[in-house]
C-alpha cells in the first residue's frame, strides 16, 4: 500500500493515508516523500469529502471508523487490486499467479524486460534492485502484475487475481494456502478455476505442467485459450554455480534451486510471448541475483552462509529447503522458521507441515506469542507442533530473547543457516547480526 501511495504521488495526485502501525522501510520511505502520517491509529474526521477516490487496503476491517466515514460520504471505495486493473485495463497484461513462486518469477520477467530495455509498469510484492518501488503506473503499453489469490478487502471478497483479465496469465502450481479464508482444499482450488474462467477468450495460460492438481483445473477449460505447459529447465548444477543449458548455450546463473529452473522456464514461455529470443532471455538472466527475501544471501564467512527466504507456506518450505540441501550436498544445514500466518498458526492446518524439514539437520521453530495474541488466536502446543511437522528433535521457541539464546547456542556447528518465514522473528536483526554469529 505504501508503494501505491508514492507512485500516485509520482504522478502528482494528492495522496493521505493511515494504518494501525506503520513499519520501516515503509516509514522513512513515505516520510521522505512528506507522505507519512502525523500519528498511527485512525481518525474519521480526515476523511475528506473532496476525495476522489478512497483504496481500502486488504487488512482493514469493515468496522475501521474512517472506512465507516468514507461510506456515510458516499466516496467512491475501492480495492488494491481493483484499482491497480483501472489504472491498467488499457494495457497488455500478463499476470503471475499460483501458490507458490510467483514473487519470484515476476521478479526474474521484470529483470528480462529491464535488461532488455522494455518499457513497462509492474505490480510486485517485493523490492527489487533496479525498481525504486513495487508498482508503477506510467504511459508504457506493457504491464506485469505478480497475481495473488487472497481476498482483495473486506469489501470485496473475491480473490485479487479476478480483477485482472489478463492476456497473458501464468499458473506457477497448486499448494493449499490461506486457510482463515480458504477452509478446504477445494474452495482454495475454487479460486484458481475462477481466475482461469476469468481470462479472455484468446488468452495464453503457461502452467506447470509437472502439478498434475493444475493440468487437470486446466483441462476444464481449454477450448478457447492457448495452452503452454512448461516443466523444469535444464542446468549444470555445482557447489559455486548453476549453469542454465538453452539450445546448446550455456549462461551462468546467480540463483539455483529445481523450483527456481521451474520459475525461468515459466519466464522463458512468456518471453516468446513477447517475441524475446532464448538468446537474449539466457544473457539477460544472468546476472539476476534474486528479489528480497527469496533465497537471498545475507552473509558469508569463509565456508559457512546464511540465506533468508520468505517462505512460509509448507509448499514453500519443502521447495526451500531442498534446494539448498541439494545445492550444498555433504553441508550441515540449520533451519530457523518462524510460522506467522493464520494458515500456519492454525491447529487444523498445521498438519500439512508434516515432512517438510527433512532435508534439514536441525529446526529451529518461531512462534511469536505476541503475534499469536494480535491475531486473537490460541497458542499452538509442543507436542502438536513436534506431530505435525513429523520430527521429536525440532526445537520451538515462542518469545525474541529465547530465539536470540537457542540460534547463539547452536549456530556455530552448522553450516548453512537459512532464515524462513514471512514475519520478523521478534524484531530480530538478522542482518545486524549474521556477521556475529558466523565469525570463527
Amino acid at each position: 500500500m505504501h508503494n501505491l501511495a508514492l507512485a500516485l504521488h509520482a504522478l502528482g495526485h494528492q495522496v493521505t493515508g493511515s494504518d494501525d502501525q506503520i513499519y520501516e522501510p515503509a516509514a522513512s520511505r513515505l516520510n521522505a516523500a512528506g507522505l507519512l502520517p502525523h500519528s498511527e491509529g485512525w481518525n474519521p474526521d480526515i476523511i475528506s469529502p473532496d476525495a476522489d477516490v478512497v483504496i481500502l487496503g486488504m487488512h482493514a476491517k469493515s468496522d475501521n471508523p474512517e472506512l465507516k466515514r468514507a461510506q456515510e460520504l458516499g466516496l467512491r471505495i475501492m480495492s488494491f487490486p481493483e484499482y491497480c486493473f483501472e489504472m491498467y485495463k488499457h494495457k497488455q497484461r500478463v499476470v503471475i499467479a499460483g501458490s507458490h513462486g510467483k514473487t519470484s518469477t515476476t521478479a526474474m520477467l521484470m529483470h528480462v524486460l529491464r535488461k532488455l530495455r522494455f518499457d513497462f509498469d509492474y505490480l510486485i510484492g517485493a523490492q527489487l534492485n533496479g525498481f525504486e518501488t513495487m508498482v508503477r503506473f506510467s504511459d508504457a503499453g506493457l504491464s506485469v502484475l505478480e497475481g495473488d489469490e487472497y481476498l482483495s478487502s473486506c469489501l470485496d471478497l473475491r480473490p485479487k487475481i479476478l480483477h485482472y483479465h489478463p492476456q497473458i496469465a501464468v499458473i506457477t502450481g497448486l499448494a493449499w494456502d490461506h486457510f482463515n479464508v480458504f477452509p478446504t482444499w477445494e474452495s482454495y482450488v475454487g479460486a484458481f478455476r475462477s481466475f482461469i474462467s476469468s481470462l479472455p477468450v484468446g488468452a495464453t495460460l503457461i502452467y506447470f505442467e509437472g502439478d498434475h492438481h493444475l493440468s487437470s483445473l486446466v483441462e476444464e477449460r481449454q477450448s478457447d485459450l492457448q495452452l503452454v505447459p512448461y516443466n523444469t529447465l535444464d542446468s549444470i548444477d555445482r557447489e559455486h554455480e548453476t549453469i542454465l543449458q538453452l539450445e546448446g548455450n550455456e549462461y551462468p546463473l546467480q540463483i539455483f534451486g529445481r523450483h527456481n529452473l521451474q520459475n525461468l522456464a515459466a519466464v522463458l514461455q512468456v518471453c516468446h510471448c513477447l517475441g524475446i529470443s532464448k538468446e537474449n532471455f539466457g544473457k539477460a538472466i544472468e546476472d539476476f541475483k534474486g528479489a528480497a527475501k527469496r533465497l537471498e544471501l545475507i552473509h558469508r564467512e569463509l565456508d559457512k552462509r546464511l540465506y533468508l527466504d520468505f517462505a512460509h507456506s509448507p509448499s514453500k518450505v519443502k521447495a526451500t529447503i531442498l534446494a539448498v540441501s541439494e545445492k550444498f550436498r555433504g553441508r550441515s544445514l540449520l533451519v530457523i522458521l518462524e510460522l506467522h500466518t493464520y494458515s500456519s498458526l492454525n491447529s487444523e492446518f498445521i498438519d500439512q507441515y508434516h515432512s517438510t524439514t527433512t532435508s534439514a539437520d536441525h529446526v529451529i521453530l518461531f512462534i511469536d506469542e505476541l503475534a499469536v495474541q494480535i491475531k486473537r488466536m490460541a497458542l499452538l502446543k509442543n507436542d502438536q507442533i513436534i506431530s505435525a511437522f513429523g520430527r521429536s528433535d525440532i526445537e520451538i521457541c515462542y518469545t525474541k530473547d529465547q530465539l536470540l539464546k537457542k540460534i547463539e547456542e547452536v549456530i556455530q556447528n552448522y553450516d548453512i543457516i537459512l532464515f524462513l518465514g514471512s514475519g520478523s522473528f521478534g524484531g530480530l536483526d538478522i542482518r545486524k547480526s549474521a556477521q556475529s554469529w558466523l565469525a570463527t
